[in-house]
């Protein structure tokens, strides 16, 4: 398939932690599109939970063995996302909506990217069953204790209960 014919979509966000619902957009991304740019989105004056590193490595990991092949995970930081689309070749972004306010969140985003460069921005609605799960949620569910099994993967759960117990 020559490099024209790909059907190439970017899912951007910071994955700080990767969770099962970010899980669930990215494998069916990638079984919609051709190849899948998971961009780590960080501000490098920001210090999150993981290093950007970190971050990369827990999404590679955490994809099933067959989708793997079809997902590129790369850091990206103080530029538009449409200028990341631009530069990988996407013509979409995936992003996963859990609820109305998610979609009211992103729907200006949408039209701005789309008004900036003609890039379409596609919604995939996330499993029910993961729809109370973020990032933020996590990390504050980590932070007081709480058990994390069934929102991230195995991996980004032993790593987050490393850090409570480091000092």
């Amino acid at each position: 398939m020559s490099e024209q014919q790909i059907r190439r979509a970017v899912c951007p966000g910071s994955y700080d932690p990767v969770t099962l619902g970010h899980v669930d957009v990215l494998v069916r991304a990638a079984r919609l599109y051709d190849e899948v740019v998971v961009a780590v989105l960080h501000n490098p004056a920001k210090q999150g939970t993981f290093a950007v590193e970190e971050r990369i490595g827990f999404v590679e990991r955490s994809l099933p063995e067959d989708v793997r092949q079809r997902v590129r995970v790369e850091a990206f930081a103080g530029r538009l996302l449409v200028d990341v689309c631009r530069d990988v070749g996407a013509d979409a972004i995936v992003k996963g909506l859990r609820s109305a306010t998610d979609f009211a969140y992103e729907l200006p985003m949408a039209l701005m990217n789309r008004h900036l460069t003609g890039v379409e921005t596609v919604f995939l609605p996330g499993a029910p069953e993961l729809e109370h799960v973020s990032s933020s949620l996590v990390k504050e569910v980590s932070r007081f204790g709480g058990d994390l099994t069934g929102l991230v993967p195995d991996e980004v759960r032993d790593a987050l209960v490393a850090l409570r117990a480091t000092p």
